[in-house]
């Protein structure tokens, strides 16, 4: 097998679609089929099945991918060791929520692209901490910010950068800002503006409330924090957000932050990589640079 065909099969697992892995590569879709049919018939099993209009990886490919992936690390590894190449390139697939990737990334990506211009770097939306740890665990992402409470990793390499802060926010006319505080029991009739399921701080307080017996009536569910932020400030309910997103509304009195206690462990920014990953040079410049900035 070649490390041409690991290549196209790597990128058509990804893309699920010969044609579009074609365009990628510049090459021809015939030939994209013949090399994944080629290694099909060495490795004596079907990597791709078709599912009427759809291709999806079989059990075989899903395995098949993981050592795919790494024999492709280690050949670009080996040709670095080699050449003694200093002049770093390549890219970087990096994850984050939206929050980090709106208030906290252009810093940490200025500074990056300064000391290296030819590292294309691509960010990947996570709203979920567990999908970002599964998109790592696959290989898809090759670093990935996390918003999460503090917890053991095995396979994952995870580091506490920095303790957020999250407010309760409102609209300037609600009747809970004359509140000195807030029970859980308060937001039975609430309109709650929530984060993706699956985001760690909307798993966390709704853990919290249904550990007090409380489960709000009404609740919508958006995708975009900014999205949320509006709706917030034209009334249409409450949201609990990290500071960072709602300082300058805040500031402006666009908003008003409720009294709340907030989450009962404190939710940290943490980076996060496979402890396989292969530490390429900018790989390693850019943890730093996050790791000095966040600190």
């Amino acid at each position: 097998m070649e490390i041409k065909q690991l290549i196209t099969f790597k990128t058509a697992a990804e893309n699920l679609n010969f044609t579009h892995t074609a365009k990628i590569l510049n090459f021809a879709q015939s030939s994209v089929t013949a090399q994944i049919k080629s290694l099909e018939s060495e490795l004596g099993k079907p990597l791709f099945e078709r599912l009427g209009k759809r291709l999806i990886l079989t059990e075989d490919g899903e395995k098949f991918k993981l050592y795919a992936d790494k024999m492709i690390m280690l050949n670009e590894e080996a040709k670095q060791a080699i050449s003694g190449d200093k002049e770093s390139a390549g890219s970087l697939i990096i994850g984050a929520p939206e929050s980090q990737c709106t208030y906290r990334l252009p810093q940490i990506l200025k500074e990056f692209k300064n000391q290296y211009p030819n590292v294309k770097v691509v960010f990947k939306p996570a709203y979920s901490d567990e999908k970002a740890r599964e998109q790592l665990l696959e290989g898809a992402l090759d670093f990935a910010f996390i918003m999460d409470t503090s917890k053991p990793e095995d396979v994952l390499k995870v580091e506490k950068l920095i303790q957020e802060d999250f407010k309760m926010v409102a609209s300037p006319d609600h009747p809970f800002v004359t509140k000195k505080e807030i029970q859980s029991t308060d937001l039975i009739h609430e309109t709650l503006l929530l984060t993706e399921t699956g985001c760690s701080y909307r798993n966390l307080f709704e853990e919290m409330l249904s550990a007090e017996g409380v489960y709000p009536l009404n609740k919508i569910e958006f995708v975009s924090v900014e999205a949320i932020k509006q709706c917030v400030m034209v009334g249409l309910g409450i949201a609990v957000l990290p500071s960072m997103v709602v300082e300058t509304e805040l500031k402006m009195g666009k908003m008003t932050e409720i009294a709340w206690n907030g989450f009962p462990s404190p939710v940290f920014t943490q980076i996060a990589w496979h402890k396989d990953k292969w530490m390429t040079p900018h790989l390693q410049a850019f943890i730093q640079l996050t790791r000095h900035i966040l600190n």
